[in-house]
């Protein structure tokens, strides 16, 4: 069987995502096979399209990190014909194709049944909202309560940050939204945030001091980098800082005192190799009570032909909110 797929391939140090004609012998090794109706754009696919973006094992492939289908053969007792799936994370659109293709086949132990959400909500979703998720379910299993004071929001226009928005106000909480992008003001309080900051440090050349002055009870932090040594050192006693992101660097330089001082915990969020049990539990607390509120609110679709374009703008951080890719 034959089906369109966007293929990147490299060659002389670049990389070209082009749409061609492929057929079944060109999909991994797997134990179900799907027809893809949707995936996602995410700052990990504009990486697997850039030279040396540093995700991509070995060229040609398809990208897309993130799944959503109906099942249209399975050797699984798990899965069957008919049913609505969504796979993301482990080494889906880096080293094994992805989803921005009419069918994929992975392995049924990578694969999530859904009951209560659509293969779009669930695209929309994706891996951004599943980290937003994991981010804001470490918040809540910390016992901390909207009483404690204000959440903060860092990267806050992006996938990530725009859902923790949405699942924290939902919450309750009084969520501080920051983002250097200034009309993604009116995006944030729809969402739910009680206030939209700029970029953090405010002062882009200060120093960053060991302890500053205690501005949240917790944060979420997608940006890493200087954002994140501030905002270690400015969460109030005993808080936790979800961080799960590097667009801002993958340096850190900070010193003991958020830790030793005041109590902080610095979670790690990682969704990508996150176990399946794990995947299967948070996405039903994502069909229940993690379900973000303003999800329609956060999407905007495009096609496959339009994938190249999205890309390069989420790449030059020029995208807000969720981008769904009809396939």
């Amino acid at each position: 069987m034959t089906f369109t797929a966007m293929v990147a391939r490299e060659r002389d140090g670049a990389v070209a995502l082009a749409r061609e004609s492929l057929d079944d012998s060109s999909l991994p090794q797997g134990d179900v096979t799907i027809r893809v109706e949707y995936s996602s754009v995410n700052y990990k696919d504009a990486l697997a399209v850039t030279p040396r973006g540093g995700v991509v094992r070995d060229y040609p492939i398809i990208p897309g990190i993130d799944i959503a289908g109906v099942v249209e053969e399975s050797s699984s007792d798990d899965f069957a014909p008919g049913d609505a799936v969504v796979a993301h994370g482990y080494d889906i659109g880096t080293a094994q194709h992805g989803g921005y293709a009419e069918r994929a086949r992975v392995r049924s132990d990578q694969l999530v049944r859904l009951e209560e959400l659509s293969t779009r909500e669930a695209a929309a979703i994706g891996t951004a909202g599943f980290t937003a998720a994991m981010s804001v379910q470490a918040i809540l299993d910390g016992g901390y309560r909207p009483s404690d004071g204000p959440v903060l929001v860092t990267g806050a226009s992006g996938g990530v940050g725009s859902v923790s928005v949405d699942l924290l106000s939902k919450f309750g909480f009084d969520v501080v939204a920051s983002s250097g992008k200034p009309d993604a003001a009116g995006l944030l309080t729809g969402l739910g945030a009680s206030s939209v900051i700029g970029r953090l440090p405010e002062d882009p050349e200060a120093r960053i001091r060991p302890l500053d002055k205690q501005r949240w009870s917790c944060a979420v932090d997608c940006v890493g980098g200087r954002t994140l040594a501030y905002v270690l050192s400015t969460t109030s006693y005993g808080g936790t800082v979800a961080a799960s992101g590097l667009t801002g660097g993958a340096g850190l330089d900070t010193t003991v005192m958020p830790f030793i001082l005041r109590g902080v915990t610095l979670a790690g969020i990682d969704s990508v190799q996150a176990s399946i049990s794990t995947r299967r539990a948070l996405w039903k607390r994502l069909e229940s009570d993690l379900r973000p509120l303003h999800l329609d609110d956060l999407v905007y679709e495009i096609s496959l032909d339009d994938l190249p374009q999205a890309l390069d703008r989420i790449l030059a951080g020029g995208a807000t909110g969720r981008g769904v890719v009809r396939i």
